[in-house]
Order: C-alpha cells, then structure tokens, then sequence
C-alpha cells in the first residue's frame, strides 16, 4: 500500500500526511510541483519528528510518477466516484492517490485512475479535509488488507 499527492497545495497537509504514513508504515509519493516550497516551515511543524521515519518519494512531474507504479492499481479519492470507499475492495499493491487541495486532479488523471472512490458525506457539503480523507480511506484499506503495524512494532 502507498499514499500519493498530487501537486498538493497546503504544506500542514502534506506535513499530516507524511507523519501518518510514518505511522502506518505507508510510503508517501509527492507527485510536484507543490504548491509551497517543500522545507516550508508549516510543513515540518506538521511532521514534526516524524519526518525521519516517513519513506518519502518526490516525483517531479506525473509522467515520472507514472513510471513508477506498473502493475499497481491506482485508485483515486474523489468527490466525482460513485463507489464508496466502504463498498471497495483494497489489495496491499494499491496506490491511493489524492488530489489538490484546491482543485482535484485534472480529468486526465481523473480518467488514469483504475478505480475511483469516495466518502460519502451529508448532502449540500463540498469535501472532507485531503489529509483527513487519507486517514480514513487509508484506515480502512489497511484494515482490508491486515496490513497494520503490528502492535508489538511499537515502543
């Protein structure tokens, strides 16, 4: 299992992101460019000491993210699916990726994605915040796969 973000835009996001895939044990792929230089200052108080522990992989653009991931399913957290992440089947060789805080993924990527999923939320209300949608579809995906840490890993 691996998170992915694409081009994120709000560094304390990222920051979350990267301290839960340190504790979880998750991979992180940043698919640049970012919407913040990548040491700002937000982004390291949101890892705070975790950021020796998070296995970090930068990508410069979504091409070379591309090339990296062959014969794993990439599956996208959307607002625009009609799968509830709850109804979906996750495999421990699963990408997830999630999109700009402010804007998703462009279409194309959107279209790229072998699967699609999404949360579903009260009517009339627009997103849940990226990192905390990651924590959930993450969590369960996790839970799917028997793929926790183990208990006693932690000191």
């Amino acid at each position: 299992m691996r998170l992915a973000l694409y081009q994120p835009d709000i560094a304390p996001n990222v920051g979350t992101m990267l301290r839960l895939g340190a504790c979880l044990g998750v991979p992180v792929d940043i698919i640049e460019p970012c919407g913040f230089p990548f040491g700002a200052k937000d982004l390291r108080r949101a890892v705070m000491d975790y950021s020796a522990a998070a296995d970090v992989t930068r990508h410069v653009s979504w091409q070379e993210f591309t090339r990296h991931i062959s014969g794993k399913r990439l599956i996208l957290l959307s607002t625009k699916a009609d799968t509830a992440y709850t109804d979906f089947t996750f495999t421990e060789s699963d990408i997830l990726l999630v999109g700009r805080e402010s804007a998703g993924v462009p279409d194309a990527i959107h279209d790229a994605a072998d699967h699609r999923v999404l949360i579903p939320m009260t009517k009339g209300l627009r997103s849940i915040n990226v990192a905390l949608s990651a924590a959930m579809v993450l969590g369960e995906a996790l839970r799917q796969t028997a793929d926790f840490p183990n208990s006693s890993s932690f000191t």
